[in-house]
């Protein structure tokens, strides 16, 4: 190759390629080392279950446990306080299957989902937090809110056994009621006192910390405008937020309100959907 064709783009190409080579091998390790410490700490609850026996046999459990714990420490360095080997315990009694374990969950994952004794609930989290690529912090809010039971709780169809209603959740069918919350829960604004702020600011607060919101509202929606103006016979209206959710193939309107809300706020809205139906929905359906 001759010298003189080396340029900066190509070091940029290179550099580039290389970058990639070694973010996908670092990427490769990292999912091999946390498969197999999560297996590890599986197969430790194992044998400590299995050596701890039944009721009968709970205070040697405890001795057991709390020998366990010396031993490892000396020998392996922090990780195995006699809590972290209850939760390695737990763990298994939880997760019984082995080869039903996920890699591309860590065991801080695994931690908080076992505090989720609706089984049901736990599948759900479970299988959102693989799908929505979850962050431990990102879960464990999930869990706090209660995402699970709102979405139970929003579905207009209340189903009397949680089993069957955490399959029609977990279930890809594109249904408003698979999807969308109620209430939701915006406690990452740090509002203190709602009353106190006017809608504008709400609005400002919520655009700062857009992707915990988007989180919040659930899957699918996309950011499209906020203060959208609407003309209509020479007058102007405003929406505060318009956002797009890609897997119901709707728009979602939403009206900030800092007081209680009243007949005429929900008529302001009702108001506020149709005419961007008739105004920008069919706009963008002729478009298309």
């Amino acid at each position: 190759m001759n010298e003189n064709n080396i340029t900066p783009q190509n070091d940029k190409e290179i550099y580039q390629s290389i970058r990639e080579t070694v973010v996908d091998a670092k990427q490769r390790i990292y999912t091999v080392v946390n498969s197999a410490m999560v297996e590890a700490y599986w197969e430790i609850g194992r044998q400590i279950h299995e050596a701890q026996g039944g009721a009968e046999r709970a205070e040697y459990g405890k001795r057991l446990i709390e020998y366990l714990s010396v031993q490892l420490t000396e020998e392996f360095g922090k990780g195995f306080t006699v809590s972290n080997l209850k939760y390695m315990r737990q763990f298994y009694l939880t997760f019984p299957i082995r080869h039903a374990l996920r890699d591309q969950l860590s065991w801080t994952h695994y931690r908080s989902l076992i505090r989720v004794e609706n089984e049901a609930a736990r599948n759900y989290y479970l299988q959102e937090c693989i799908e929505g690529n979850w962050s431990t912090r990102q879960l464990d809010r999930q869990i706090n809110t209660h995402t699970y039971e709102r979405l139970l709780s929003s579905r207009e169809d209340k189903v009397s056994e949680a089993g069957d209603s955490a399959i029609e959740i977990t279930a890809n069918s594109p249904s408003p009621k698979n999807i969308l919350k109620d209430p939701y829960i915006l406690e990452f604004l740090n509002i203190k006192e709602p009353s106190t702020y006017q809608e504008s600011e709400i609005e400002q607060i919520l655009i700062d910390k857009l992707k915990d919101f988007m989180l919040e509202l659930g899957k699918g929606f996309s950011f499209v405008a906020r203060q959208m103006r609407i003309t209509s016979r020479n007058k102007h209206y405003y929406i505060d937020l318009v956002l797009y959710n890609y897997i119901l193939n709707c728009f979602v309107l939403i009206g900030l309100k800092a007081g209680e809300l009243t007949a005429a706020d929900v008529g302001q809205m009702d108001f506020y959907v149709r005419l961007f139906e008739d105004k920008v929905k069919k706009e963008v359906t002729i478009q298309q």
